[in-house]
């Protein structure tokens, strides 16, 4: 009697990875649609990654079980190897939206090949018009926090079409905020180009901004500060939370004073949607499926 094959597996590597919600969202996506696979979790450092793109790492998924990197078909990356991934990736062609991301957060693997891919961007923008039902033409932003999902969130607003009037940018970390600002600098046919801000300017540039994102890490842990003082939030203002896994101080500041305001769950099944495509081709994701996973999900 033949043994069915084994699954097929995909999964998310970060450092770390135990809070994410895409193995959730990525297995119900499977099992409704009758895939022999499965989505894992990896937590692989910074130290590994090399190794592990090279597929000769023998790497553990949180649960214990053990698959050689290189059987991995297809994974999301997460904090902190999104920007350190596109130094790897440029080994490779791109398309104009990864590079203009600046970071890597889907990979394919076919046979020897790594195929690069960024979904963040299409995914942010998707639920800002999806889910926070904002208008960007003709309007000013604040993004606070300029690592992957920063770069992603400013690609998208930066790109032609969408009739953004200004995009100012600030990170906690200087060298952080600057190499985002040169890595946009490179490129010429953007609808609006980032401008850097300084903390001290922050008060000032949010009372102008019709909207403010925050895509740094702060919220994603109990006991975190809001990312902005409340005094700075006005009524013109809608704000926008990646943070995903729950409902930070921002969003609570925010909904106290009746901003329109939205978490990061929409971009992370809106991303995930997207990475599924990729993976599987012409197979369109069960995008309710992997709405209700995550709806369902513990955060």
């Amino acid at each position: 009697m033949s043994k069915d094959p084994a699954p097929a597996i995909y999964g998310l590597i970060g450092y770390p990875v135990r809070h994410s919600l895409s193995a959730a969202m990525h297995n119900a996506a499977f099992q409704s649609l009758g895939i022999n696979a499965e989505y894992r979790l990896f937590e692989i450092s910074p130290a590994a990654l090399n190794a592990f793109l090279r597929g000769d790492l023998e790497v553990s998924d949180i649960e214990g079980r053990s698959v050689r990197s290189g059987d991995i078909a297809g994974f999301n990356v997460t904090i902190p190897h999104k920007v350190p991934m596109l130094v790897e990736a440029k080994t490779t062609q791109l398309d104009l939206l990864t590079l203009l991301c600046g970071a890597v957060n889907t990979v394919k693997r076919e046979g020897e090949r790594l195929l690069y891919h960024n979904t963040d961007c299409i995914g942010f923008i998707t639920s800002l018009q999806r889910d926070l039902k904002f208008n960007t033409a003709g309007k000013t932003t604040v993004v606070i926090g300029c690592g992957g999902a920063g770069r992603a969130v400013i690609a998208g607003l930066a790109q032609k079409g969408m009739g953004v009037k200004k995009i100012y940018i600030f990170d906690l970390n200087p060298q952080v905020a600057e190499a985002t600002l040169r890595h946009f600098s490179k490129f010429e046919d953007l609808g609006c180009s980032p401008e850097l801000i300084l903390a001290q300017e922050l008060p000032r540039k949010i009372q102008e901004a019709d909207l403010l994102v925050n895509a740094s890490p702060v919220g994603m842990k109990e006991g975190d500060d809001p990312a902005v003082e409340k005094e700075w939030l006005h009524p013109r203002l809608s704000v926008y939370d990646v943070v995903y896994n729950r409902t930070t101080e921002l969003l609570r500041e925010s909904r106290s004073l009746g901003i329109p305001s939205c978490g990061g769950l929409g971009m992370l099944l809106y991303q995930g949607v997207h990475a599924f495509e990729i993976w599987f081709g012409d197979q369109k994701a069960p995008v309710e499926v992997m709405h209700q996973a995550l709806l369902g999900s513990p955060q």
